[in-house]
């Protein structure tokens, strides 16, 4: 399976990088990108992939290049918009969904890290160190917006970045902390229709202005459509199992995948890996 899935990501990484590179430069973006893409699919430093012994025969550049070249190259603009490209293209290959989900994964570290960008806070076994993912699912497209941010940070505030950027129409279903007014102008303004179970302590609806889309979701949630995508919900649970259980998908990050940067370039090249494996099982009715 890794194999297929690296020839079709390299594949599409060629079409869309084609004669991308540093003027001068003695590797193309898609060669640096696909030194990057092929450590993050066996859960290895870059180093390891810049020794090709570690290709098993199927290297498709003719030199590779060095741990020195790859960590300045990896972070060049030319390069970062590959990445982003391959993975929006793949976003995109999917028809968009009528519904949508969001919610958040805490992706923990050790206790005693210092790198930037890591926040205290709660994880699914108590309280930790580490970031958060924050993604909004379509069940089409896969992930198609997502943030890193501490993991302190509260994922109904990181939901008015993500709102911001999603296509506009359809519903967006999340869990209760993202009952709030201001969610759900944020979702109006774009023609989104939030839906969020009330919170386990609410007491009617007191003597406030309410968002006219909270008040609309409060009565969906009274009647059997609303009922069928607050359960739709849980669909989130086992997209996240899926994604953390494959043999490439998003493990514990090791020790070198630290700071924000580090953090959001293994996401995503997993995500490029997930939704590549999304869209092959669909393909093939599996």
């Amino acid at each position: 399976m890794e194999g297929e899935l690296w020839r079709q990501v390299y594949g599409l990484a060629k079409q869309l990088g084609k004669g991308a590179g540093v003027i001068r430069g003695e590797f193309l973006d898609v060669d640096v990108a696909a030194v990057y893409l092929w450590s993050v699919l066996h859960d290895r430093p870059v180093q390891w992939a810049c020794d090709r012994r570690n290709w098993r025969g199927c290297c498709p550049l003719k030199r590779l290049p060095s741990r020195s070249t790859m960590s300045r190259r990896l972070r060049s603009a030319g390069v970062q918009q590959l990445l982003r490209s391959l993975e929006r293209t793949l976003v995109e290959q999917g028809r968009r969904s009528w519904c949508r989900l969001i919610d958040g994964k805490p992706l923990p570290v050790s206790g005693h890290s210092q790198a930037q960008g890591v926040g205290y806070g709660r994880t699914t076994r108590g309280m930790g160190k580490g970031y958060k993912f924050h993604g909004v699912f379509d069940e089409f497209q896969g992930f198609v917006n997502w943030r890193i941010k501490p993991m302190n940070v509260n994922e109904s505030k990181v939901a008015h970045e993500l709102i911001a950027e999603l296509s506009t129409g359809g519903y967006l279903v999340g869990d209760n902390q993202f009952d709030q007014n201001p969610l759900y102008e944020a979702a109006g303004r774009r023609s989104i229709q939030l839906l969020a179970p009330r919170r386990k302590n609410a007491k009617g609806l007191g003597h406030v202005r309410h968002s006219p889309y909270r008040l609309r979701a409060i009565d969906m949630l009274a009647r059997p459509f609303g009922q069928a995508l607050l359960h739709a919900r849980r669909r989130i649970e086992s997209i996240y199992s899926q994604f953390t259980g494959l043999a490439f998908g998003l493990a514990p990050l090791p020790n070198w995948v630290r700071t924000a940067g580090r953090v959001e370039n293994w996401v995503r090249a997993k995500l490029i890996f997930f939704t590549a494996y999304r869209r092959r099982q669909k393909t093939y009715g599996v």
